[in-house]
């Protein structure tokens, strides 16, 4: 009798080792490192977020109407050099959602300072490209600099994107209003024309490169694409820049013809602590037309 206990305990205990080992052999490890894809900035709003690598965060915003998904080339580099790249789509705006409401720079700072406070984010390096240079100035201004010890403005559609007194180097009224008015009665048109505009000369980005960052903004909402714009053509950073107190470095194409060189020049007078680093061969594409400098340069300004 005892023999027969002795023996069916013995199996049980032999079952039930095997079905733990079995567990053990099965249980997943998660490949992923826990960082959400999509993070809720305010009830019902979720902006998408790349957020890729270790190190010191580089934190980027895109330009008009394009999304975090421009900056392909710079994660690639940039999280394999000791740096945790995190780029920003604003809302209505690529992958993000697209609410019907307000889109303007107060908006798009609060969306950045929520991100970054969910994220823990500190000491980070801000860079914006054309309006989204715009964009982390005026975050600069509003917050003090709030999270973020650098900042870096590529191509940047500031201190002002139109004409106005004091400020001869904008846009004509006429032409500003008229763009704007494009986003409205002839969006896709409108957006094919920037492949040729971007670049400094014919060639410098190949037709698929140029299709490419087309399919990008197309993504964007067309009421937020008219409603971001508008809000370009009303702000006036010039009274912020004397406020920044963070070193900046100003990326800039010498033959950009949708931010004109001479912004960056105006800029670099009125930042304390600036540096301007002029892109040769570049148009406004700086980031593409001459990659490998630009992602070297913003790793040493980074550093």
């Amino acid at each position: 009798m005892k023999k027969s206990i002795l023996s069916i305990a013995f199996l049980v205990s032999l079952f039930t080792n095997n079905l733990m080992g079995q567990n053990t052999l099965s249980k997943r490890v998660p490949a992923s490192a826990g960082r959400a894809e999509y993070i809720e900035v305010e009830k019902g709003v979720k902006l998408h977020v790349t957020d890729l690598g270790e190190g010191r965060p580089i934190v980027l915003i895109h330009g008009w109407p394009l999304s975090n998904a421009m900056y392909e080339y710079q994660y690639q580099y940039l999280s394999r050099k000791g740096f945790r790249v995190i780029g920003i789509t604003l809302r209505g705006f690529g992958k993000s959602d697209k609410p019907y409401g307000k889109y303007d720079f107060d908006v798009f700072s609060d969306d950045i300072k929520v991100v970054l406070e969910k994220l823990k984010i500190e000491n980070a390096v801000l860079g914006g490209f054309s309006m989204g240079g715009a964009v982390v100035i005026h975050y600069i201004n509003k917050y003090n600099s709030a999270h973020i010890s650098k900042l870096a403005l590529f191509g940047a559609a500031a201190p002002s994107w139109k004409q106005r007194e004091g400020f001869p180097y904008g846009i004509p009224d006429d032409v500003v209003n008229g763009l704007i008015k494009s986003t409205m009665t002839s969006r896709q048109d409108l957006i094919a024309s920037f492949g040729a505009g971007f670049q400094a000369k014919p060639g410098n980005l190949s037709k698929n490169m140029e299709k490419w960052l087309e399919d990008i903004n197309l993504e964007a909402s067309p009421y937020a694409t008219t409603e971001a714009i508008t809000a370009l053509r009303d702000l006036d950073l010039r009274p912020a820049l004397a406020k920044i107190n963070i070193p900046v470095a100003i990326f800039h194409g010498v033959h950009d013809q949708s931010c004109p060189f001479v912004w960056a020049e105006q800029l670099q007078k009125d930042i304390k602590n600036a540096s301007l680093i002029r892109f040769e061969n570049s148009g406004h594409a700086l980031f593409v037309e001459e990659m490998e400098k630009f992602n070297i340069e913003l790793e040493k300004f980074a550093k």
